[in-house]
């Protein structure tokens, strides 16, 4: 009888178990992420596989790197994160990489079929097109994650999907928060997480003015004359937002839910600021820049953004993600 049962619990646990997550930045712990009809791919970091049918798993956190394509210590400063939040068994944590290799500034080895995605100009910040197939934009890259987390058949119990970036991916959330058109299709609560971008995209020809912060017209029109094109303004759009209208953007921008978080020592232009004219007309620095945005959004479009000024962070996204009153919004309570 007790060989019987220890054979029954042998044949069973197998079956009824789940993986433990993937913790480490190797090549264990990625995977790549079909996209399109051929064969481009783009590779992810993450702690549980995307395709594995996983109950356990109640949200997701996706973390977007910066302007450096180090997708592997964003993963990192996740898993620090998600350790802190007690939240390692029930998250899928995704930390997706936009190589670029453009031989000049941009050089990341790319496997066989990875998508190369633009280093400068019409950059995957902001959702631009790929350089080696012009069928895919930077934004449909999270649009697929987001289909692929939303299957019930894969994970039947999750409940909320936070969207986060720091800096240059700060600038992608911001832009794709905006522009994606998934959102409101995934059937699960989608929140966006915005941390330290150099700039934010105006949706009308406003900026701060240098003394009260509120948003003006901009009196510097003539001499900064690309201050509202894309990816500041709405203005001659290139890649995935060219195909929506101005309206559209400023709805989705004021409707979806937005937590801004802004290091409150990030006042130097440091670390890939953007010291070009039509950033600096969004203000003079990040810190100062975020909350001019938000206070714009908010008092003309009735949007309701949070914004969280993190104590004692500058330009750091492993200080500002595992601060302690930012770890509730990345982890919510499904």
């Amino acid at each position: 009888m007790l060989y019987r049962l220890l054979v029954i619990i042998c044949l069973v646990s197998p079956l009824s178990a789940h993986a433990a997550p993937c913790l480490k930045a190797t090549s264990a712990c990625t995977e790549f992420v079909k996209l399109g009809n051929g064969a481009s791919r783009s590779l992810i970091y993450r702690t549980y596989a995307l395709d594995e049918k996983n109950d356990k798993i109640s949200r997701a956190l996706i973390v977007v790197h910066g302007a450096g394509r180090d997708a592997d210590n964003y993963f990192r400063s996740a898993l620090a994160a998600t350790f802190l939040a007690g939240a390692l068994e029930d998250t899928i944590v995704i930390s997706p990489r936009f190589a670029a290799n453009n031989s000049n500034g941009c050089r990341d080895t790319l496997a066989p079929n990875e998508v190369n995605w633009p280093c400068n100009g019409d950059s995957w910040r902001s959702g631009g097109t790929a350089t080696n197939d012009d069928k895919l934009r930077s934004f449909d890259f999270a649009d697929e994650l987001l289909r692929k987390l939303s299957r019930k058949e894969v994970f039947p119990n999750l409940k909320a999907i936070v969207v986060s970036g720091h800096s240059a991916g700060g600038q992608f959330v911001t832009r794709y928060e905006m522009a994606n058109q998934v959102h409101d299709r995934v059937g699960i609560h989608v929140t966006y997480i915005v941390a330290n971008p150099s700039s934010y995209a105006y949706v009308d020809p406003e900026r701060p003015n240098a003394d009260t912060k509120e948003a003006q017209t901009f009196g510097d029109a003539a001499n900064c004359t690309t201050y509202d094109d894309w990816p500041y303004g709405l203005k001659r759009r290139t890649g995935y937002a060219a195909n929506l209208t101005d309206d559209q953007l400023k709805e989705q921008l004021a409707a979806r839910p937005v937590t801004y978080l802004l290091g409150e020592l990030d006042t130097l232009p440091i670390a890939g600021f953007d010291s070009s004219c039509p950033a600096m007309a969004q203000g003079p620095s990040r810190l100062a820049r975020g909350q001019a945005f938000v206070s714009y959004v908010n008092k003309k479009y009735n949007a309701q953004h949070k914004m969280v000024v993190v104590p004692l962070c500058g330009h750091n996204a492993r200080c500002m993600f595992t601060a302690e009153p930012v770890l509730p919004m990345l982890f919510p309570k499904p």
